[in-house]
């Protein structure tokens, strides 16, 4: 069970709930936590007992993206603990069927945060959901500030709605959420007087002055706490008492990373903004119910397609860098790195080719990136997809071309607007129906074989095939770190 614990300021609601402490008591019954609280009700945060009750249960209802070791993690328990307790959930499970019924073996939880649900998941990430959204056509509708707002990135001054665009497309994060963000935080879409500072969304910090900047940092943010939660990384709060407090165990992601978010904000704005007046009402104000969903952003045992390493067969390449962030800083830990011959540090240019992993259509082609979907629909959104950054502009495969498994696409560059790179090499992460899908976990990058494993720090990862392990030599090349594809 991994545990990456985030020590943040956060403002939270201590109240001691009777009827929590009266089913504790009962211990004739399972605890049903679950069902007490339902959907859209605000609740304090509970403090549980300080004593195991041997042989209790509580109720949990698994979400989409679910796994065992995330739910262990979530409510302080064991994978092989939950197999105990639930012995019809298959050996290869990866993700949980969403719906499905367990039952938590009861465990000693320090305080939890509030139970009220935001938003749902699948209105979290730029997925299906996201489809038929017409950023432009929505933002030119309201008279608010944002419809003659002009930013400038990557050589162009481009409209309000397009940043939002921009912002949604590279973080996967759906443009809905993040409009009711900046309507909540700013009135962008309703008042039509533009905020004054240049840190819009309050973030003060120089290298973020202004909106595009200032809400590529909130998308940071919001991925970070998103994904650490679906990955059943520990996050922890500490409250103005000094006092830690964990997420509600049965939280969904998409709240969870709303609750991180605003976690610096006084007691009555992180209470508003995470609680039904807040975010939630504005999205279902500008939007309508985000909870009339029929349709799982994840299903059940979800499985990776078998992947080429993204290099021509025969070649040997070094992996230099292991799980780390797909887009921005932080998490999720999704993507792997590799650099061509001759293994020299720097911006070197490339004749070895990037090659298409499967078979796909390129949906996406652009300064430094690929974007191959894996279903042939040509839109990133759905489906299994595989991105890939610093792919070099000469020769780079171009948008809308269907190609097959080890087909080449382009070269190994530093190339990529916005994105850093201190070598030529080529970074791939995968998404499903919009979601990051992290390196490392119950459903681990598979290279022919060669199965991707965190290390001690981002870029400090492993890949394992069979009884051989190869680490990551990150800023540099040696033997041990080369690979060599199609063996």
């Amino acid at each position: 069970m991994k545990r990456r614990v985030f020590r943040v300021s956060i403002i939270a609601l201590l109240v001691i709930s009777c009827s929590l402490l009266e089913l504790i008591n009962n211990k004739a019954e399972p605890i049903n936590f679950a069902t007490r609280i339902p959907f859209g009700v605000t609740s304090s945060a509970l403090i549980p007992t300080s004593e195991n009750i041997p042989g209790q249960f509580m109720d949990y209802l698994a979400q989409t993206g679910d796994t065992l070791p995330s739910v262990a993690a979530h409510f302080n328990t064991s994978e092989a603990a939950l197999r105990a307790a639930n012995p019809m959930i298959p050996l290869d499970a990866t993700t949980l069927r969403p719906g499905s019924a367990l039952k938590i073996p009861f465990i000693d939880l320090p305080g939890w945060g509030s139970s009220y649900k935001i938003i749902p998941d699948e209105y979290y990430v730029n997925g299906p959901l996201a489809i038929h959204f017409k950023t432009s056509e929505f933002v030119a509708q309201y008279p608010g500030w944002l419809k003659d707002y002009r930013f400038y990135a990557g050589g162009l001054t481009r409209p309000g709605a397009e940043m939002i665009d921009l912002v949604a497309l590279n973080f996967s994060i759906n443009p809905q959420l993040l409009l009711a963000v900046l309507e909540y935080q700013t009135h962008a879409l309703s008042d039509p007087q533009p905020p004054t500072s240049v840190y819009t969304l309050g973030y003060v910090d120089k290298q973020h002055e202004g909106l595009y900047l200032q809400l590529v940092w909130a998308a940071n943010m919001l991925n970070n706490g998103y994904y650490s939660w679906r990955s059943g990384q520990t996050i922890s709060f500490e409250n103005p008492y000094g006092e830690l407090e964990i997420p509600y165990p049965w939280q969904n992601a998409a709240s969870v990373a709303l609750q991180t978010y605003f976690i610096d904000s006084p007691l009555s704005d992180y209470a508003s903004a995470t609680g039904p007046d807040g975010v939630a009402a504005t999205f279902m104000n500008l939007f309508g119910n985000p909870w009339e969903i029929n349709e799982a952003l994840i299903p059940e045992n979800l499985k990776q397609p078998d992947l080429l390493l993204p290099f021509q067969a025969g070649e040997r390449w070094s992996f230099s860098g292991g799980p780390h962030s797909a887009w921005g800083t932080l998490e999720p830990f999704a993507a792997v790195d590799f650099s061509p011959p001759p293994h020299l540090v720097g911006c070197q240019p490339s004749d070895n080719w990037v090659v298409a992993m499967a078979d796909g259509v390129i949906a996406r082609s652009e300064v430094g990136i690929l974007l191959l979907d894996l279903d042939g629909d040509g839109d990133e959104r759905t489906g299994w997809n595989i991105f890939y950054l610093h792919a070099a502009s000469d020769d780079r495969v171009a948008a809308g071309i269907h190609v097959n498994a080890g087909d080449k696409l382009g070269h190994p560059s530093c190339e990529g607007r916005g994105a850093w790179a201190s070598g030529t090499h080529i970074h791939i992460a995968r998404k499903y129906n919009g979601e990051w899908i992290p390196a490392d976990g119950t459903l681990a990058f598979n290279l022919e074989g060669w199965v991707a494993h965190d290390g001690t720090a981002q870029y400090m990862g492993t890949l394992t095939r069979e009884s051989e392990t190869i680490t990551a030599c990150v800023g540099c090349s040696n033997s041990a770190s080369q690979i060599t594809a199609g063996e």
